[in-house]
């Protein structure tokens, strides 16, 4: 058998690569469309196409500020809201029922106390009334019943130095009980106890109408559950909650704002954490209540807008 022979020999080639042999010559080069056209170029260089361009600018900056400005003023002031005389009286409670008036009546002399009035260390108005009276009538000097022993001028100078003593002293306990002279503490209390009187349930109820039940043709032969009774006033549904942290919110926005107010970290802190728990019970109950009266009810009386609760709320 004759020996195998190599293709490439066979064929009579000593090279068969099909690959193009590497070249040194250069490319050709291939000139490309400028960006920028000689239009654009004159219109740079000419001053007067460059203001133009600049007013253009600055209009349409402008007009985005005063839009910004619009909506902003739409959703209002996301920490405050808008200024209502029930959100007024939260600055000054006490202040205006300031009771530090002594006044004469024929049964003596007592506090001149209003209607409604908020008393310190938890005290009514009814329970002073009777403290004092009772308080005069053990202070009162003792008449002598022997009418023959008694000297006249020496009683009606004993009844006029307990008259001057017992006035005294209730102009003392009326500055003593008035918000006025109270605490941060004492004050923020008592907001809190107006706050469960105005919104609380067990008074609103009353008044205001509930939301709209659902349809009992959608519920079949189910009925609806009774609820359980109120035991004492209400102190925990969504309205009061937000009453007493709009109380507290303002009350802490009111000293952020004072001369040290701008270092003080971490009350800046808390003041976030509230507005920012007071936005989820207001999404809440806008979603339960369906904008109905209890919700127009707080949000007229509080002076809440949409920037309290609708959006992002950045501080």
């Amino acid at each position: 058998m004759p020996p195998r022979i190599p293709a490439p020999s066979r064929l009579g080639a000593t090279n068969l690569c099909f690959r193009p042999a590497p070249s040194n010559a250069q490319l050709p080069i291939i000139s490309s469309a400028n960006l920028v056209t000689m239009a654009q170029r004159r219109k740079h260089k000419d001053p007067y196409a460059l203001a133009q361009a600049k007013q253009r600018k600055d209009a349409n900056l402008s007009r985005r500020a005063e839009l910004q400005e619009q909506r902003k003023a739409a959703l209002g002031d996301p920490v405050r809201g808008i200024t209502t005389p029930f959100l007024e009286s939260f600055d000054h409670v006490g202040g205006s029922d300031v009771i530090n008036e002594a006044v004469v009546t024929q049964e003596g002399v007592s506090i001149k106390t209003a209607d409604n009035v908020l008393l310190n260390h938890f005290l009514r108005p009814s329970e002073l009334e009777a403290s004092i009276k009772h308080s005069h009538a053990l202070t009162e000097p003792v008449v002598s019943k022997i009418r023959d022993f008694s000297d006249p001028v020496v009683e009606a100078e004993e009844k006029k130095k307990h008259e001057e003593g017992h006035a005294k002293a209730v102009a003392a306990m009326a500055r003593i009980v008035s918000l006025a002279n109270a605490s941060q503490k004492d004050k923020t209390r008592a907001n809190i106890v107006r706050s469960i009187e105005t919104f609380g349930r067990h008074n609103t109820d009353k008044t205001l109408k509930p939301r709209a039940s659902p349809n009992p043709a959608t519920l079949g032969d189910k009925a609806l559950p009774e609820k359980t009774p109120r035991a004492g006033p209400d102190t925990g549904s969504s309205e009061v909650q937000i009453a007493i942290l709009t109380a507290k919110i303002r009350v802490l926005a009111n000293q952020l704002e004072t001369k040290g107010g701008k270092k003080d970290k971490v009350n800046k802190r808390n003041l976030r954490l509230m507005v920012h728990k007071r936005q989820k019970l207001l999404t809440y109950l806008r979603r339960k209540e369906r904008g109905g009266e209890r919700w127009q009810h707080l949000i007229e009386t509080l002076g809440l807008t949409e920037g309290t609760w609708k959006g992002e709320i950045s501080l």
